[in-house]
């Protein structure tokens, strides 16, 4: 099955992106950074840009769009290193008041860990007795607490979306870097090592570009897991690949592509990560109904 996007879709995509890119920039990431403080005005902004009611019914005051769309919406967020639970309030758009506008923060009990604890309005889930850790990612202070229930197969695919949009980025920058960087009087795109590299994150981020829309077409929960696998496996090694192509420069603090890393490896944390999605991929083929090429019927 071949998956083209519509030019609606394209146009939702592009809408996305260029939102973000006005409204979170290099300038606004690097001061999130400094100070990682939820941006309220930026959640209201997605919030009347119909983010988070993308999936809501027009009836209920949403876009009535569907969860390809959302995926979408989602890999832009991820391309951007947008901060916040995106995930939690888009998933509690219909029924928390002021979700599906932005007004209202809604965090969630995730994998034994809660994003975003302190910000939110709303906690969805059990939160009682939170401990705050250290996250490596500072764009994501997190909080532990006592893992527990099944995960949300949306939830799931939403962050493989994110993780597909931050190994996206890590591709492109190290091709950008590839082509301006030179040594010894040539672009270092030139050798082979890095042509190498730069091909293998190109071919990783299409493996799960084509998982990730598929399970968003079928929403079979092998087909969500195997996506959720590639997708992490994509942003984790693209985010290194990186910055082996960046070299030295790429493990400074003024680089964008340590945050790349560290993003991919929290989100790694969240419910339906590896060992959770290779446990259901193996009931699945245990049970003989596995399917060879999940998505792909």
């Amino acid at each position: 099955m071949r998956f083209r996007l519509t030019e609606d879709q394209r146009a939702l995509r592009d809408g996305v992106r260029a939102v973000l890119a006005r409204r979170f920039g290099a300038g606004e990431l690097r001061a999130a950074v400094e100070r990682p403080v939820l941006d309220r005005g930026l959640w209201r902004e997605l919030g009347a840009a119909g983010f988070f009611a993308l999936r809501l019914p027009e009836a209920d005051g949403g876009v009535g769009l569907g969860l390809p769309e959302a995926v979408l919406a989602f890999e832009e967020a991820g391309r951007a290193l947008l901060p916040g639970p995106l995930v939690a309030t888009h998933l509690a758009a219909g029924g928390t008041p002021g979700a599906a506008t932005g007004e209202t923060v809604v965090a969630a009990v995730d994998g034994g860990l809660v994003e975003w604890l302190d910000e939110a309005d709303v906690v969805l889930g059990e939160a009682e007795g939170a401990v705050a850790v250290r996250s490596v990612d500072p764009l994501t202070p997190l909080h532990r607490v006592p893992a527990r229930g099944t995960p949300d197969p949306v939830a799931v695919l939403l962050t493989a979306a994110e993780q597909l949009g931050t190994a996206t980025r890590a591709c492109e920058l190290a091709v950008q870097h590839a082509r301006t960087r030179e040594q010894f009087g040539r672009p270092v795109g030139a050798f082979q090592a890095v042509k190498h590299l730069c091909a293998d994150l190109w071919v990783r981020v299409e493996v799960a570009r084509a998982a990730v829309h598929a399970a968003a077409v079928t929403v079979d929960p092998a087909d969500v897991a195997a996506a959720r696998l590639l997708a992490d496996e994509a942003a984790v090694r693209g985010a290194r690949d990186c910055l082996q192509v960046y070299g030295g420069m790429g493990f400074t603090w003024e680089a964008e592509v340590h945050l790349l890393l560290k993003r991919a490896w929290v989100r790694t944390r969240r419910a339906g990560g590896s060992t959770e999605s290779e446990e259901l991929l193996a009931r699945d083929l245990l049970s003989g109904s596995g399917r060879q090429g999940a998505g792909l019927r």
